[in-house]
């Protein structure tokens, strides 16, 4: 591991791409930093709302700050699921859209552009309403103050959309995905801050030793479930009528990589952005009910509410696995490539074995993503760890996929380099 990456900055243009991107998440950090205009310096804490601590722990506390950053690219994110969900056969024009090759994916991507944009002013006038009410954060309250300062919040998250854009293509691996990944692994360190003051801040005992060292080693372990459902993966077996594909090095060639995690954190962010909704409509009319429906929904402190939470991770699971794995379109591809599944017919049969198969393992995955993303918070609710300690495992999911995914970009484009350079030989 430590030679790969000393072999990932003797190359030039991939130590070009690093430091780029090391530069532009500098710049996205230095901008959470900076308050928007219209806020005062009142401390936010959201520790008694678990919905925006989530959205602050991906923003690297940014909302907190009430920073131009405020909204990250989460609006983007969103836009994409909505759109994507769309293109099922809902709106025929984004469902011709997306069988339409790279064409119709610009164009698909223009259009989530623009809902993020409207996404962006909607959610950033509920944060700035919401808590101007809870903290009094704002000078000049009123409708176009929140507005005004919603409009700021919207031109931010666009140009970390840009950001994003300069790092996919200038810089190594998905730019939004880089993004988010630095907002977590940047609100780490006061995570642990935060727990550590909750446990022995009062002075050190031997509960609060051990509860600590229950932390680390639950955070450990997280990482440990998160690598090994990212790697976990159904081999079925394949054979091939030509003898040009037979001749193949043996290897990933015969066989079909099915992974157990098809939807990895998408049905996690679906569930927490379902039980958010109601409560940014209800905050608009009825404060009294947006009390009640925060105090309902409060995964660290309400059971029921963590027990919807899992089963809409549970249903978003199986639902968008089966949005991006299709075994009608993969037993077509099978067919033209001459290849089928020993003992199965091609065709018809194919694709139900398939079906079968992919749901079988997406059981598997859909129960480990739902106890990594609940365990944080079942274990805040039954102990005295502190609430902001409980959204760790959603940043985990994230933090660890996205690593591992830029590592095997970043060898991919090594491996590329390393032919090239034997070939110009």
């Amino acid at each position: 591991m430590i030679q790969t990456f000393v072999d990932f900055f003797k190359n030039r243009d991939i130590r070009k791409k690093i430091g780029f991107t090391l530069l532009m998440l500098l710049i996205y950090r230095l901008g959470c930093a900076i308050p928007a205009v219209g806020i005062n310096d009142t401390v936010i804490s959201l520790s008694s709302n678990s919905i925006l601590g989530m959205m602050s722990l991906l923003g690297g506390g940014a909302i907190e700050q009430m920073s131009i950053f405020s909204l990250g690219v989460g609006p983007y994110i969103t836009s994409s699921i909505v759109i994507q969900l769309l293109a099922m056969d809902i709106i025929p024009s984004l469902t011709e859209m997306a069988k339409s090759g790279k064409k119709g994916r610009q164009q698909m991507d223009r259009i989530t552009r623009y809902l993020a944009v409207v996404m962006s002013l909607v959610q950033g006038y509920f944060i700035v309403q919401l808590l101007s009410n809870q903290f009094g954060v704002v000078d000049n309250p009123g409708p176009l103050t929140y507005l005004y300062i919603a409009i700021i919040f919207t031109a931010g998250s666009m140009f970390l959309l840009w950001i994003g854009d300069q790092i996919t293509s200038k810089g190594i691996g998905n730019g939004v995905s880089i993004i988010i990944f630095a907002g977590i692994v940047a609100g780490m360190p006061s995570q642990f801050q935060t727990v550590y003051q909750s446990l022995l801040g009062s002075g050190v005992t031997t509960a609060g030793v051990l509860e600590f060292i229950a932390y680390i080693v639950m955070f450990i372990a997280i990482i440990i479930l998160v690598v090994v459902m990212q790697l976990a993966e159904r081999r079925i077996p394949m054979q091939y009528t030509t003898s040009q594909v037979v001749n193949r090095a043996k290897g990933d060639f015969n066989h079909l990589p099915l992974k157990i995690n098809s939807a990895s954190v998408i049905p996690v962010i679906f569930a927490t952005t379902l039980i958010q909704v109601p409560q940014i409509i209800t905050s608009w009319f009825n404060q009294e009910a947006y009390a009640w429906l925060s105090d309902f929904f409060n995964l660290t402190t309400s059971p029921i509410a963590l027990v919807i939470y899992a089963i809409l991770i549970i249903l978003f699971t199986f639902f968008y696995t089966n949005l991006t794995v299709d075994p009608n379109k993969i037993a077509e591809d099978l067919a033209k490539q001459n290849s089928y599944i020993p003992g199965v017919r091609p065709g018809t049969e194919t694709k139900e074995y398939i079906s079968k198969v992919l749901n079988r393992i997406t059981v598997l995955g859909a129960i480990l993503l739902t106890f990594i993303a609940v365990l944080p918070y079942a274990i805040s609710m039954l102990t005295s760890l502190p609430s902001q300690a409980a959204v760790g495992g959603t940043g985990i999911i994230i933090v660890v996929g996205v690593a591992m995914e830029t590592i095997k970009t970043l060898k991919g484009q090594l491996t590329q380099k390393q032919y090239h350079g034997f070939v110009g030989k």
